[in-house]
């Protein structure tokens, strides 16, 4: 009896060094995002030019050989400053003229108010006839309207040489120049072009899809070609209501906020502007895509008027894409 405890005592302690320890199970960490709308876009770029708001054009009231201008482009101008002068000869002959026809209407008043006195005092003592009184009085009539005419004439030669001096009426520069020293210029034609002072816009050619896509009133990025580190920003302020017959694009014109300095008239702009679509729902790639089993698959899915992004599926896997306002859902299978 003994020895049966023995064997029990040895057999159960050998037992127990045989017994598996349980293997502890490893937690790996997780990246968590929260699912939303969100808009997205595409920032699309046009190369434009600096050009004056409102630009001047000056010219002469009157015609005539243009004797000499002063300026040239890019020089700057003040208000009342002579830049342009047509030979005067011809309207200080044409004043001359003037004058002597005031001196002779004078003149003739003169010698009519002498008469139509005289036979008003013989009218009065019956030495005369209301006849020959009337027809006094009538000369003297004419005589004045006469020199009326001429005071008329003689204020318009005189406006007239007045505008053999083209004088500037803004302050700014002259960007353009439209007929040289010589030249028989016509009353009207432009002489000199002048961009006011600090009032500029970028001007872009924009292609009308562009503009159906952009939103009502969107913010522009505008940057020197030369140098991007000069940035300013600008808001849309006129759409030219027919396109280019050559380009087929519209003239977009861009009000700056504050342009800097070294964005002169002329120079080479960049603008930039976010076209924004529908609302989506965007998934990082690598919470649809398995680094085991059969490979991944790309898709994109397409519905009249909306379009799904562009993802990749496990493609042993079942899978969903939000796109827009509601959820479209898609099954894709390995083959």
């Amino acid at each position: 009896m003994k020895r049966i405890v023995l064997v029990i005592a040895v057999t159960l302690p050998l037992a127990a060094c045989g017994k598996e320890q349980p293997k502890k199970v490893e937690i790996r960490p997780v990246r968590v995002i929260t699912v939303q709308h969100a808009l997205s876009g595409d920032t699309i770029s046009l190369t434009g030019q600096i050009q004056a708001k409102d630009p001047i054009n000056l010219a002469f009231r009157i015609g005539g050989r243009l004797l000499e201008r002063n300026v040239t482009v890019g020089d700057p101008v003040k208000p009342g400053q002579i830049v342009a002068r047509i030979e005067p000869q011809d309207f200080q002959n044409a004043l001359r003229s003037a004058e002597a026809d005031l001196a002779s209407a004078q003149a003739v008043l003169a010698n009519s108010q002498g008469t139509e006195g005289r036979q008003s005092q013989l009218l009065s003592k019956g030495f005369t006839t209301q006849a020959q009184y009337d027809q006094a009085d009538q000369q003297r009539k004419t005589a004045q309207a006469q020199v009326e005419s001429a005071q008329a004439r003689l204020q318009n030669a005189k406006d007239n040489l007045t505008y053999t001096d083209l004088n500037s009426d803004v302050e700014g520069s002259v960007t353009a120049k439209g007929a040289e020293p010589g030249e028989i210029v016509a009353a009207g034609r432009m002489i000199l072009q002048v961009a006011k002072q600090g009032d500029r816009y970028a001007v872009f050619n924009v292609p009308s899809q562009l503009i159906r896509q952009s939103p009502k009133d969107p913010e522009v990025t505008v940057s020197l070609s030369d140098d991007p580190t000069i940035v300013t920003r600008g808001h849309v302020r006129e759409v030219a209501p027919q396109a280019d017959t050559a380009t087929g694009t519209y003239v977009v014109k861009v009000a700056l906020d504050n342009p800097p300095d070294a964005m002169r008239l002329g120079a080479t702009i960049v603008g930039q502007v976010k076209v924004q679509s529908e609302p989506v729902i965007q998934l990082p790639g690598t919470a649809l895509t398995q680094m085991y089993g059969p490979a991944a698959r790309c898709k994109r899915f397409r519905q009249p008027g909306r379009c799904g992004l562009a993802s990749m599926y496990p493609a042993s896997d079942w899978s969903v894409l939000c796109s827009g306002p509601s959820w479209i859902s898609a099954r894709i299978r390995a083959n």
